[in-house]
């Protein structure tokens, strides 16, 4: 019987891993759509919109929203396939196994959250975990893909441990400011839903709350883009290797940008386009953590000396 199985090459996972990654992207994007269109509400039950299953009888907010639970099943198909595809791969690779695994667990769980998002009027926490977890769904689907499009014989060398350490001390920095985000839309002017559904805002600062969590979310975002500026100056003077530099390169670009539209949208009163986009961008700079993690390389084991470094450049 499992001879019977197809094999998969290795180009064709990698392929299968990068359609996995982008559509868990694009959900993302999607998501966000639903919540600033005020459509988290449209289908006011769950799992059936509207007392159906499968339905084509709906319109404006409930399209939306039941649009976005139909790009979820494909999304679970395309994990669930990533997954299975995974211990079909010839050679089969335990890490790409496990981290394939995880696609359709994350996929499910979000399925719960969002489910309990709705049946609790989008109470900000569900909402909130919601989200984050979407964001480590995208940390695994991008080392999956990752490490798909390349043989373990590819995967960059052990790196100098101040280089590997200083790229990834970005991540919990990044974290955290995502997840601070997440806690200014909860306190802000975009609960989800639209017309006469209520629903509840954050409000631990009283009638500030949204204006307190803001000015914190944009200096732990500042902190973020600062270490980013240094991490790409230390970086060009230790000549780490260019795949880490660009990387890095484009992560300061992503977060320049961030923060130009978190002004826009704070100067403009927080329109739902301009909301999107801050979003968007979001996930976009967390995916550039992710790249310039994955650059960096490993650390070396005890038992592996580290690479010499490249002496700084001397300039007159």
């Amino acid at each position: 019987m499992l001879a019977r199985l197809p094999r998969i090459g290795p180009g064709a996972y990698a392929r299968i891993a990068t359609a996995s990654f982008v559509i868990l992207v694009l959900i993302v994007f999607s998501g966000a759509a639903v919540r600033l269109t005020g459509s988290g509400l449209g289908c006011p039950t769950w799992p059936k919109c509207h007392g159906h299953l499968v339905t084509t009888e709906v319109s404006g907010h409930a399209a939306i929203e039941f649009g976005n639970r139909m790009v979820t099943g494909f999304v679970a198909a395309l994990a669930v396939l990533a997954a299975l595809a995974a211990f079909l791969r010839r050679p089969f690779r335990r890490d790409l196994a496990i981290l394939g695994v995880l696609l359709p667990i994350g996929v499910a769980g979000q399925v719960v959250l969002g489910g309990l998002s709705v049946l609790y009027d989008l109470a900000p926490g569900w909402v909130m975990g919601h989200f984050l977890l979407s964001q480590l769904i995208l940390a695994a689907a991008f080392a999956l893909m990752w490490r798909a499009r390349r043989e373990p014989s590819d995967l960059p060398p052990p790196a100098d441990r101040r280089t590997v350490i200083a790229t990834r001390a970005l991540v919990p920095l990044a974290a955290w400011v995502l997840f601070m985000g997440t806690v200014a839309t909860a306190s802000g002017p975009h609960p989800g839903a639209s017309g006469d559904d209520v629903v509840t805002r954050l409000s631990f600062h009283g009638g500030s709350t949204m204006t307190w969590v803001i000015h914190w979310h944009g200096r732990f975002s500042t902190l973020l883009g600062v270490s980013a500026i240094v991490l790409w100056f230390y970086l060009r003077r230790v000549d780490a290797a260019s795949g880490l530099r660009r990387a890095v390169t484009v992560l300061c670009v992503a977060l320049a940008v961030q923060g130009a539209v978190g002004i826009v949208q704070y100067e403009t009163k927080l329109p739902a386009g301009v909301v999107w986009v801050h979003v968007v961008m979001a996930t976009l700079t967390w995916l550039s953590v992710l790249w310039a993690v994955a650059a960096a390389g490993r650390l070396a084991t005890s038992e592996e000396p580290e690479p010499s470094r490249a002496p700084a450049r001397v300039t007159a």
